[in-house]
């Protein structure tokens, strides 16, 4: 593990995984530039990862006649095992398996294989928020850094929201917080490493996810816990009260533990919770207002992420009366129910980061009728029973095609649900969307599924939708 930059010079890095979402090409720019001697593999090829590549050329270009920085080696379409076993340290993506043969290689060779969290942990010293959890913590923690920016305007974001830390590791001041997203494949290569002690640790709620990659519920939440494991005494650790996941988490951890409810916690208990739609903030001072009736995000599952946002915040500092102008403010995050066009009186949502079947009925119960909705994808190895309620708020269901999109179609047909598809292209799934829409409907595109196969990832899909309905209504 590295104790200071000083020693990243002459370094041999292997990053393994280049990706999309931005981890892969932080980390070896971080490295890069720094003096380490950077090999970048993956087993996607040039064609895919064009848009990233570009990064890295034009990375290149500026370092000109920097005789200090060598360039970055590409291995594209494959892994070869000598670059594992020859290197001082390995970068893994969070997607690779830990017992992949290649790591097995580097750790057989005495290599330490860490991930761009780690290294930023063991480099920053900065006060840190860490937030996780299945669904809402993508709108937890932007939410946490909009309240923090209010009062601390270097306060930064970073982690699974698809901004590595190491893209602005070095360009803080010491005091300035910082905001993690984790998800469990983050948190699991964290594991013994002492690394992950935050101020505030923040729990949203547990649904089953990934279970292609666990063997079960229990080894993902033993993944969650991992977020407050290791917090200290003068840490909080905030849970959600109504969740049965996280009714033993409290016993797991040495912080300071503090609620967040959908209705009033027992009289004397510090925390926030719910007041009709109002959001309350009950602390030491007596209890507060931190957010009103009109919220400009949809849906109570996102009051309950704010809820647990302003007492994140709040327990680290802002007063609640800046919070409650930065929970109100609060404009949402792309992908996640997000109202990103109006056309003749139906209105666009983009709800691509819905990739479990809860999301997707979270979004339809948030949307006022007549909704028409695009749904299907890649399997997780989830359950869609009892959706059925769910779909039938909707006046048309359209389906892509997928593995999911099998298990969609045998729930429909037996609660005699009508649907159109599987569409084959995004293209044809949103025109029939709005030949299906009535006056004053919402098209909603709320997959409940994995996105591989017809698209690179969620985020991918979703900005390929926006372009769908951009396109086509300029044909219209």
């Amino acid at each position: 593990m590295l104790s200071s930059f000083a020693d990243i010079p002459g370094l041999r890095v292997t990053v393994m995984g280049l990706g999309l979402h931005g981890g892969g090409l932080a980390s070896a720019l971080f490295f890069a530039a720094r003096g380490a001697q950077v090999t970048v593999t993956d087993l996607r090829d040039e064609s895919v990862l064009q848009p990233v590549l570009e990064r890295i050329r034009a990375f290149e270009a500026e370092q000109t006649g920097k005789s200090r920085v060598p360039p970055v080696r590409l291995v594209l379409g494959e892994h070869r095992l000598k670059d594992f076993s020859n290197a001082d340290l390995v970068i893994k993506n969070p997607a690779v398996s830990p017992d992949s043969p290649y790591l097995e290689a580097a750790r057989k060779h005495s290599v330490g294989v860490e991930t761009d969290i780690s290294i930023f942990l063991s480099l920053a010293g900065n006060p840190l928020l860490a937030v996780s959890g299945s669904k809402g913590k993508s709108t937890t923690a932007s939410a946490i850094h909009h309240c923090l920016r209010q009062s601390r305007p270097g306060a930064r974001l970073g982690g699974n929201i698809t901004v590595s830390p190491l893209s602005f590791l070095g360009e803080m001041a010491r005091e300035d917080p910082v905001v993690l997203e984790l998800s469990s494949w983050q948190l699991a290569d964290l594991a013994g490493k002492q690394l992950l002690k935050p101020r505030v640790s923040v729990m949203t709620r547990i649904l089953p996810d990934h279970q292609d990659r666990y063997s079960g519920m229990e080894d993902y939440i033993a993944d969650k816990k991992l977020l407050f494991r290791d917090q200290e005494p003068e840490g909080f650790a905030v849970f959600n009260a109504g969740d049965r996941y996280q009714d033993n988490f409290a016993a797991e951890t040495a912080a300071r533990v503090r609620y967040y409810a959908g209705r009033p916690l027992p009289p004397g208990q510090e925390g926030a919770f719910l007041r009709g739609r109002r959001g309350v903030l009950r602390l030491a001072g007596g209890e507060q207002e931190i957010f009103g009736s009109r919220l400009r995000v949809a849906g109570e599952h996102n009051r309950m992420n704010l809820l647990a946002a302003g007492l994140a915040a709040a327990l680290f500092g802002p007063d609640a009366g800046s919070i409650r102008s930065s929970l109100e403010s609060f404009p949402g995050i792309e992908h996640r129910l997000e109202l990103f066009h109006e056309h003749e009186d139906v209105r666009f949502y983009n709800d691509s980061a819905a990739t479990i079947p809860q999301a997707t009925r979270a979004a339809l119960h948030s949307l006022d009728p007549p909704l028409v909705l695009i749904a299907g994808g890649t399997d997780k190895n989830l359950d869609f029973q009892g959706m059925g309620e769910a779909y039938r708020r909707a006046e048309a269901i359209v389906l892509l095609e997928g593995s999911a999109t099998v298990k969609i179609r045998t729930l429909l047909d037996e609660e005699k649900i009508a649907y159109t598809g599987p569409w084959d292209t995004l293209d044809g799934a949103v025109r029939e969307a709005i030949g299906l829409a009535s006056p004053g409907a919402a098209i909603l595109f709320s997959p409940g599924c994995a996105s591989f196969g017809m698209f690179l990832n969620e985020f991918d899909r979703g900005r390929k939708f926006k372009a769908a309905v951009r396109a086509l209504l300029a044909d219209c």
